[in-house]
């Protein structure tokens, strides 16, 4: 590894012990927050021209989120650093142990296009927090996002310290090559299956934000019109592209007609009888994308919706209904603004469907019923689960947030993500003023002495 390369001088940075103290790392979230004040207008410009996000969905979405974060941080910095006390075992006395949270060293953070703020400044934080120092890998197809942070990154901290590293898949490739201490990667999962393989030649940590068919299913006793307004915000916010939107609806084969008029009117209410026009309504990222999404349109009866224009990069939110079980929109995740409703008439033949697929990163369930919100807790797996709602269990910097399976592994957010960026080293110390002997050999204490030592000691 030529020692030019990012990753090696920050390497080299890390190793001088400046980025542990609780101030160098309050100094660092500090920059940060100052620099997301003073670029908040080139970002908010960046992420219209790269997603034709509005202002308002921007702030709320990804720069406020990334303030709250680094907020939450700097108030619970101390406490997170804290070691933790251990007992130990009789047999070790006089001792004492604790848990010391370390940093790794360097963090390798490669970040996804649909929230291209969000969730590669959010880990940030928590590397920060952990007393590490970071590569940033952002997206290319969000360049003017890239480029704004690439600027702010450069103007809030030496390169020895944070960095940005741009370009395509070849610069990826490039950083993952190389030995970095630890890899947190947002995006696809066989894009995920890619950093894994390649994290496992130099058997480097890693923590997978990636993705999967998130089902959200509504019960007959659900309110309707709140739910399918619920459900509508959190499909096609962002155009769809977000990881862990509503895939596809299962809805009681009872309510499905009225569900389905319902989020019609939801959907007209928020972008209006041409969302084209909405200054709510984002597009989609790239070409190739537009063109996936264009050919799934035909897999299922269209209920609301289905104009599409590629010279703009936009699809109007769709609503399809009579989809066939192989239909490309139940066999792929969608990941933008086309929503499936398949009707069901036993919820637990439903859940043996979900167990059957890949475990998704988050599970929707609409319904007052206490039993029934029992009955899919345990009988559908998930990353994580929201009831009554779409998107909102991810919004808390208390609530962990992550995959499971293809969905991804480890967590995030507050002090799941400090976490994240921590190894957990156990310290012990002992006396050295007491010494017996019994452990030592040669042994001559009897084996059925021994064993009822050792059960005694909380040993064995």
């Amino acid at each position: 590894m030529e020692a030019s390369t990012p990753i090696a001088r920050q390497r080299e940075f890390f190793l001088t012990g400046a980025t542990r103290p609780a101030e160098f790392r309050r100094a660092g979230l500090l920059a940060l927050l100052d620099g997301m004040h003073d670029h908040e207008s080139a970002l908010l410009e960046a992420l219209h021209a790269d997603l034709r996000k509005s202002a308002a969905e921007a702030y709320a979405a990804e720069i406020g989120f990334v303030i709250g974060e680094l907020r939450h941080a700097l108030r619970h910095l101390d406490a997170w650093m804290r070691p933790e006390r251990r007992r130990v075992p009789i047999i070790t006395w006089p001792a004492r142990a604790l848990v010391r949270p370390e940093p790794y060293g360097v963090a390798l953070i490669i970040g996804p296009w649909n929230y291209p703020l969000q969730l590669l400044l959010s880990p940030l934080v928590s590397a920060i927090a952990a007393g590490n120092c970071a590569v940033l890998k952002p997206s290319e197809f969000a360049p003017h996002t890239a480029e704004v942070v690439a600027r702010m990154i450069g103007a809030a901290f030496p390169a020895h310290y944070i960095s940005v590293v741009q370009g395509g898949r070849e610069a990826a490739e490039a950083l993952l090559r190389e030995k970095s201490d630890t890899i947190f990667f947002t995006g696809g999962t066989e894009t995920g299956r890619a950093v894994m393989s390649a994290a496992a030649h130099n058997l480097t940590p890693v923590t997978l934000e990636l993705g999967g068919k998130s089902p959200c299913i509504v019960c007959a006793d659900a309110p309707l019109e709140t739910a399918a307004r619920r459900i509508a915000w959190g499909k096609f916010m962002n155009a769809g592209q977000t990881c862990v939107a509503p895939d596809h609806v299962l809805v009681d084969h009872r309510v499905a007609a009225p569900f389905v008029e319902e989020l019609k009117n939801a959907l007209r209410g928020f972008y209006g009888p041409d969302p084209r026009q909405s200054p709510d309504y984002g597009r989609i990222i790239h070409r190739g994308h537009f063109d996936r999404l264009a050919s799934l349109l035909g897999g299922g009866t269209i209920a609301h919706g289905g104009r599409h224009d590629a010279d703009e990069l936009y699809i109007e939110p769709t609503v399809l209904t009579d989809i066939p079980p192989d239909s490309g929109v139940m066999t792929e995740e969608i990941f933008g603004p086309i929503l499936p409703v398949v009707e069901f008439t036993d919820l637990d033949e439903t859940l043996a469907n979900l167990r059957g697929r890949p475990t998704p990163l988050a599970l929707y369930l609409f319904t007052g019923d206490r039993a029934i919100q029992r009955r899919v807790l345990d009988g559908a797996r998930s990353g994580g689960v929201c009831i009554n709602d779409t998107l909102s269990h991810i919004l808390g910097a208390d609530l962990p947030f992550g995959g499971l399976g293809g969905s991804g592994m480890g967590a995030s957010h507050g002090k799941a993500g400090f976490d994240a960026f921590s190894h957990r080293r156990t310290v012990m110390r002992r006396s050295l003023g007491i010494d017996p002997g019994f452990r030592y050999p040669p042994q001559t204490t009897p084996l059925a002495t021994l064993k009822r030592m050792l059960r005694l000691f909380g040993a064995g």
